[in-house]
């Protein structure tokens, strides 16, 4: 199994889960997080005033899903969440050892 962590834009959020739903992914969880990256944040104009914005808002979208589905579920992400400008975000994708529904007990593949 593996985990798939995707941080987005917030307005590619719904076109995210809906390419997710669409792949056959079952549940997701969504934070709203900051960060930067590359572009270290951008500086904005308020009541004539400049200042720097370092974080700039983000949704990480993480789900575990099959060894099999990984492939389909990162060609979903991107194709969703792709707007060719800079700051689209990242996926990461780490190992799952172990999964446990806490109500039934089922473990593993079965849990998820």
């Amino acid at each position: 199994m593996k985990q798939i962590t995707a941080i987005i834009k917030p307005f590619k959020l719904e076109e995210v889960r809906e390419a997710l739903g669409d792949v056959g992914v079952s549940g997701l969880t969504v934070t709203e997080v900051k960060g930067f990256g590359r572009q270290k944040g951008h500086t904005e104009l308020y009541r004539g005033a400049e200042y720097v914005v370092d974080f700039l808002p983000k949704v990480k979208v993480e789900v575990v899903v099959k060894n099999a589905d990984v492939e389909r579920c990162i060609e979903a992400i991107v194709k969703a969440a792709k707007t060719g400008k800079i700051g689209d975000g990242k996926i990461f994708v780490t190992s799952v050892d172990q999964v446990v529904r806490i109500r039934t007990g089922e473990t593993d593949e079965a849990a998820i």
